[in-house]
């Protein structure tokens, strides 16, 4: 076996689900060229580059901001293959900064800009002096956000996933409503066979986030895998009331559908996922199952 073999690959539709992406996020990461619809693996600093991606957008950058903050640090770090999970960026204002050692750095100057707030380090230690206390200099929230996204690196090696569960209910007892890592979770105990612990899990993430459309999908695919086919096509249709243009549910629904010989509705939702997702590497499956499905319905 060569060391390329042993690398652990993700594909695109993991990596949508991991970082709990939603459709226009899926969009504007593939104009920014970070989730590539030819099929390939994804590793692990290319999860981080397009969680970095994301965040940034999530901050208020624009897709225009982000390509010219990734042109620029590729400009100043040209040896790297992957310089957003490499280096430390941050939207101030309307600039995307790079940060490091406490110091910042505007990636198209190089202009350096001290970020260090010396004034608040020194009032949290009088504070401490003061009350005998040693004072948390993480809020909960914060901390929990910390351990997910270790919890998120574990996870991406079958060989950690059981701390990967553990740091996942260290983010949930920090935070018990984070639907994410109960999200996350869920599909962990899915892919280990805990099928009731990843259907614990998955509801529990629509009760801290009704919106939560990835926990509706998974529980569809709990369902299909354990062979309750109108139970997976509710949750599959429950998932698109939450987010109709979400192409992996339009893809299993219409599998399932086809199975229980429902083929006219099949295709109505192989079709929509091809006007979402045509450049998938699933895209080609869709077609010849839409071809079935038709000569089906005829």
């Amino acid at each position: 076996m060569t060391a390329e073999s042993k690398v652990w690959l993700l594909s695109e539709r993991e990596v949508v689900g991991l970082l709990s992406l939603m459709p226009q996020r899926v969009a504007q990461l593939r104009r920014l060229g970070l989730l590539k619809a030819e099929g390939q693996g994804y590793r692990f600093r290319d999860v981080v580059g397009v969680r970095v991606a994301r965040g940034l957008l999530e901050g208020g950058a624009t897709v225009r901001q982000v390509r010219r903050a990734l042109e620029d640090v590729r400009r100043l770090v040209p040896e790297s293959e992957s310089p957003l999970a490499e280096l430390r960026l941050k939207i101030e204002g309307d600039r995307i900064l790079v940060e490091s050692g406490g110091v910042s750095f505007d990636p198209r100057t190089g202009q350096t800009l001290l970020t260090l707030d010396v004034g608040d380090l020194e009032r949290q230690a009088r504070a401490t002096l003061a009350r005998g206390l040693v004072r948390p200099l993480v809020r909960p929230a914060d901390r929990a956000q910390v351990w997910f996204e270790r919890a998120a690196e574990l996870d991406q090696d079958p060989a950690q996933w059981e701390s990967a569960v553990s740091a996942y209910e260290q983010v949930l007892a920090l935070d018990p409503a984070f639907a994410a890592g109960w999200n996350n979770l869920g599909l962990l105990h899915h892919r280990m066979g805990r099928y009731e612990k990843a259907e614990a899990c998955y509801r529990a993430a629509l009760e801290a986030d009704p919106s939560c459309y990835q926990g509706a999908y998974n529980l569809g695919s709990l369902r299909e895998d354990l062979g309750d086919l109108p139970g997976a096509i509710g949750w599959y249709r429950r998932s698109l009331e939450l987010a109709p243009d979400y192409a992996d549910a339009h893809f299993n629904l219409a599998g399932v559908l086809a199975k229980c010989g429902q083929a006219r509705e099949a295709t109505i939702h192989w079709r929509r996922y091809l006007e979402l997702d045509q450049g998938s590497p699933w895209a080609q499956l869709a077609r010849v199952n839409l071809g079935e499905a038709e000569e089906t319905e005829e």
